[in-house]
């Protein structure tokens, strides 16, 4: 194992000194709010502290869509497929970020320029079909706008 993802184990177990199963949560969030994500390290130096088996905890945190095990694009591109937003047409907005993007929700580009995520709902049922690229809204996209909007983002400098 990599001494620097044990290490973020160590720090965690100094913060939760008595850390059951109970904790696995917020240890989970905790090394991803540092890291950005998890990796198989993280996951087996947590199962060794807690005592858990790899298999439960990648069985745990596959479950919630929070967590995330490969980094994230520059860009985090979300799709709200809340139901307003289905019924608006989110349904074809995922199939042209998928095209224009060729990844599919929960990976990255090979230039980890983009990310591509689904929500459940954004909160924004009034503008819908809603997308967000590193938490910037954009209301009421079409799939023409999504590839002026994605080409925008490709061509930025910052």
């Amino acid at each position: 194992m990599s001494e620097k993802t044990c290490e973020v184990t160590r720090r965690l177990a100094e913060r939760f000194p008595n850390a059951g199963k109970e904790n696995l949560l917020q240890m989970l969030q905790e090394i991803q709010r540092e890291q950005g994500y998890l990796t198989d390290n993280d996951i087996r130096c947590v199962g060794r502290y807690l005592r858990m088996p790899v298999s439960r905890i990648y069985s745990i945190a596959t479950f919630y869509n929070q967590f995330r095990f490969a980094p994230a694009g520059r860009y985090q591109v979300k799709v709200c497929r809340g139901t307003a937003c289905h019924v608006m047409g989110s349904v074809t907005v995922l199939q042209e970020l998928i095209k224009q993007l060729g990844i599919e929700p929960g990976q990255t580009t090979r230039n980890g320029q983009f990310s591509l995520e689904v929500a459940e709902c954004m909160g924004a049922c009034s503008l819908s079909p809603v997308i967000a690229i590193n938490d910037v809204f954009f209301d009421k996209v079409t799939p023409e706008r999504i590839r002026q909007i994605i080409n925008e983002y490709r061509n930025r400098e910052d």
